[in-house]
Parts: structure tokens; sequence; C-alpha cells
């Protein structure tokens, strides 16, 4: 009971840091109480943006393509088990923020524009782009929610022409990251507290909002508002938006829908991919 309550707490203070990171925009739709909200990884783009994000280091020589087959091995296992233990998340992302202490901001969001340009750009599903776009014509704010590190998803929010994103938030100090996690991971129900803790903020009423992902543990976040879409669901998802009469978008052709290609990257997976970085970059950092 003490391990929920303390998973709770981590997940509402993940919400609130992301809510409080992402940068107010004034709104200029007819109806300022409505927005959108959309997952990224297998949204807004085919597989895991860390992935990619790995892959352009990989690219750079920071790492081995061994170091990167075996990142996608483990989010491919990942994937078909379906399940997220939380003593192996734990112990993943002690890992992870051991390597990402001490490294520069700067040099994360420098690398994320490049790399959003090389592997990530061509990627973006233009089914979902239109959807974004349709809220942006109607005057409404769209918000990226992701457990990808908040300064990627602002890349990808920025190269997207949407209003922000919210996302992971590590703790920085004089522009270094500490090493530790303001809360816990973006992921199942901490976004579902970043949307409502947002939604305090910019006046938003959720029953007015919209939101779109493609896999069940985003449940929580499309339970919140009054037109939740389901974009290449999973068969969970699939299930639940069919019960309740969701729309349902697939943009993948059948041999896309049972071979995603790449795998998505979801709790244990996303810090998998932020080990894997943070190892590349270390290792950079090391040799300069």
């Amino acid at each position: 009971m003490r391990r929920l309550w303390r998973r709770r707490e981590r997940a509402e203070l993940a919400g609130e840091a992301a809510a409080a990171a992402a940068r107010p925009v004034p709104s200029t739709d007819p109806d300022p109480t409505a927005a959108a909200f959309f997952d990224v990884d297998n949204t807004m783009m085919r597989g895991a943006s860390i992935y990619y994000f790995a892959r352009g280091l990989a690219a750079r020589g920071l790492f081995t393509t061994k170091d990167l087959l075996m990142f996608a091995l483990g989010q491919a296992i990942f994937r078909i088990r379906g399940n997220e233990n939380p003593d192996h998340i734990a112990k993943a992302k002690e890992t992870a923020l051991a390597f990402v202490a001490g490294l520069k901001v700067e040099d994360v969001v420098r690398l994320g524009e490049e790399i959003y340009d090389e592997e990530m750009a061509d990627r973006i599903w233009p089914g979902t782009r239109q959807l974004a776009q349709n809220h942006l014509d109607a005057g409404e704010r769209v918000w990226l929610v992701t457990a990808t590190p908040i300064e990627l998803a602002q890349v990808i929010a920025r190269r997207l022409g949407l209003t922000g994103a919210l996302g992971t938030v590590a703790e920085t100090r004089d522009g270094v990251y500490t090493g530790r996690l303001v809360g816990d991971l973006l992921h199942g129900p901490a976004k579902a507290e970043a949307v409502r803790a947002l939604a305090r903020r910019e006046g938003l009423n959720l029953a007015h909002c919209s939101a779109y992902s493609d896999s069940a543990n985003d449940l929580p976040m499309l339970r919140l508002v009054g037109n939740p879409v389901a974009i290449n669901p999973d068969a969970e998802l699939r299930e639940e938006a069919k019960a309740n009469g969701w729309v349902i978008k697939d943009w993948r052709s059948g041999r896309k829908a049972t071979m995603i290609g790449l795998p998505i990257a979801a709790g244990a997976g996303a810090l998998a991919g932020g080990i894997a970085a943070g190892i590349a970059l270390r290792r950079h950092y090391r040799q300069a």
C-alpha cells in the first residue's frame, strides 16, 4: 500500500514538473478552454523518439552499433512481454541517472535539434500531423505529452510548429543535469497528472479537450478529456476504444501494423534509451 502511495506521489510530482516546464502560450481559440494533447511514439511518429536520438548518437561515433542493437532488442522484449516491473524500472532509472549527471542541457538540446532533422522528420505520421494542424487551424493549443525527456520533446514540438510539450523532467543546476528526476518518468498516470496540472494553469476545460495515443498505457490521459482518439492502437487500446465509441485512426498498412519496424519507448524502454544516450554522451565528454 505504501509503495502504491509513493508511486502515486511521484506521478503527481512528475506531472506538476512537466506542466511547470511547459512554456505558457496565450490562446487565440474562440474557445480558450479547448486544447489537444498528443502522445509521440507511434502516435505522432513511427517508432520511438528516444531510439532515433540514440541512433543519431551512434552515427556520430559516440557509441557502438552493438550498444544500439542491444538497446533495440531490450525494447522489443519489453514490448512483447507487455508489462512493467516497478523494481526493474527503478533499477534502470538509477543506472540512467548515473550517466546523465554532469551533462550540459545545451549540449543535449543541440544534438536533439540535429538528430530530429536527420532521423525523425521523415518519420512523422502525416495523418496525425494533419490532425494536430486541424486543432491549430481552429485556434486551439496543441501539446505533445511524452515520457521522452522534456528537452527532446520541446525540439519535436518546435519543429512541428506546435504550442509546446510535456515530457520527463530531469533536475538541473546551473544548466547541468544533477542525475535526479523531478518526480518520476512522465508515463502512464504521470501523463494524466501533467495534463491536469497544465489545465489548471492554462484555464482549460478538459471536457472540451482532445487526446491522442496509440497505447493502453495512456488510458489515464485519454479518459480525462472529452474527445479521446486512438491512433495506431495496440490491442488493448483498440478494444477500449471500440467499447467506448472512441474514434480510431490507423495509418499503418497491414505489414506495418504487424511489424512496426521499431519498438515503442514506454516506461522501461524510454529509460533504456536514456541509458544509451547517457553512455554515449559520457564517453564523448571523457574523450574531449
